[in-house]
């Protein structure tokens, strides 16, 4: 009977320290995923303060990315973020996506 009972104990340990890894794994991969997304806001966000820096001095919205690079010291990593820039009219706010790469490239 004993034997049995120590069986079980270090099934029940085994089994909890099983979970209890597959957890910490879980959320480690959870927190790569939230850094990656909270820098691509970071990025919008950023292009987005340089775009409207540009109306509010120049009257306008600028055309591209590379006239922000330009006039306004903004620098992009383009090697590994996608930057979508699409303007709408001198008035209007440009639509901006930023996409992570990642290592699958």
């Amino acid at each position: 009977m004993k034997l049995i009972r120590e069986h079980r104990f270090i099934t029940i340990l085994l089994i909890a320290a099983l979970i209890s890894a597959a957890l910490v794994f879980y959320a480690l991969a959870k927190g790569t995923d939230k850094g990656a997304e909270s820098e691509t806001d970071s990025i919008e966000e950023t292009i987005y303060d340089r775009a409207l820096q540009c109306y509010v001095i120049e009257g306008a919205y600028p055309e591209s990315l590379s006239y922000l690079e330009e006039n306004y010291g903004l620098t992009l990593n383009r090697k590994d973020y996608l930057i979508v820039y699409t303007p709408f009219a001198d008035n209007l706010p440009p639509e901006i996506k930023v996409i992570y790469r990642g290592d699958d490239r």
